[in-house]
């Protein structure tokens, strides 16, 4: 296994692990782990991957009922106590038609679904409706708040929002349906009167806590990338300095080889199932820099194996 590849699959892996850091700033994709973005909400974010009653996602200018052919202008907004930034994805189902308008586009591989294509608020989007009567036409609205840390951690904030428009004939159409919003949060986040000093408290609660939770995804990355560039500098003056690493018996080393592997292969199942099942970064984090470590032992295990014996082995 020469160097030049040796370093290069070592940085790689270390490329992958400070991957967290990176969010969807451009839009989420259709599905995340199999499930629809839309209906299921942005499970990346967040802590636990569940929603979160601290945001409001709320839509206006949806009327109670449709007209053929007809265009109308919604608006989506994002409410938080600290962050007004974030994103959203709608589908209809493919019953209408979405135009993208500015800071939104059309979800590749969906139904026509609509997203943001970076990070705002307050998006007025065009939905067009059916050119015939298709029954009721149900929604599915996605919308997060991120902390603007450019990672998908415990300081953002979801919700989802499903709502129905009736079909021609079936309600009482509004007489202006601009007027009209829904919204979901919970009942203190939409109707209820915080003094300053407890929404500024609030704030400086919300400020602290992500500056905890991101300290220690910034610091155990780091120190990660740290032990990595530490191990790839001792390789270097090992090479460079001790003449390379020690001759290794066949004998030691087909057992030691085989043990390190099996090991190694159990620690990247692992990975792939902590990955799979969103395990808290922490857990995943530990689970790779083993898997590394791992995949460094067989690796001098086989350079040591293949080094000539000298005098001072046969001794």
């Amino acid at each position: 296994m020469s160097r030049r590849f040796t370093l290069l699959m070592v940085s790689v892996l270390a490329i992958m692990l400070a991957a967290p850091v990176f969010g969807n700033s451009l839009g989420p994709p259709w599905e995340h782990n199999d499930r629809i973005v839309p209906e299921e909400g942005c499970s990346c974010h967040g802590a636990g991957g569940s929603p979160s009653s601290e945001i409001i996602l709320s839509i206006s200018g949806v009327p109670r009922v449709y007209d053929y052919d007809t265009t109308y202008n919604l608006t989506i907004s994002l409410t938080h106590a600290s962050y007004s930034t974030g994103g959203f994805m709608i589908w209809d189902y493919g019953s209408g038609t979405f135009t993208a308008t500015d800071g939104t586009k059309i979800v590749d591989n969906s139904d026509g679904a609509l997203s943001h294509n970076s990070p705002g608020n307050d998006w007025t989007i065009e939905w067009e409706s059916p050119s015939e009567d298709v029954g009721d036409i149900h929604f599915s609205l996605a919308g997060n708040v991120v902390d603007g840390s450019g990672a998908p951690d415990a300081g953002d904030h979801w919700t989802t929002l499903s709502f129905t428009v009736s079909a021609p004939g079936t309600a009482t159409p509004d007489a202006d349906s601009s007027l009209r919003t829904i919204s979901v949060g919970d009942y203190d986040s939409l109707f209820g009167q915080k003094t300053d000093e407890e929404l500024e408290a609030e704030r400086q609660a919300g400020i602290a806590s992500d500056y905890f939770d991101q300290g220690n995804l910034y610091f155990w990355t780091t120190l990660s990338i740290l032990i990595i560039a530490a191990v790839i500098q001792g390789e270097f003056y090992e090479r460079r300095f001790a003449g390379g690493p020690p001759h290794l018996d066949m004998s030691l080393a087909i057992p030691q080889g085989i043990t390190r592997g099996v090991v190694t292969l159990g620690l990247a199942i692992g990975l792939g199932w902590a990955v799979d099942t969103e395990l808290p970064w922490g857990y995943t984090l530990v689970i790779a820099m083993c898997t590394l470590w791992g995949i460094f032992g067989v690796y001098r295990t086989i350079i040591q194996a293949r080094v000539e014996k000298d005098a001072q082995d046969m001794v």
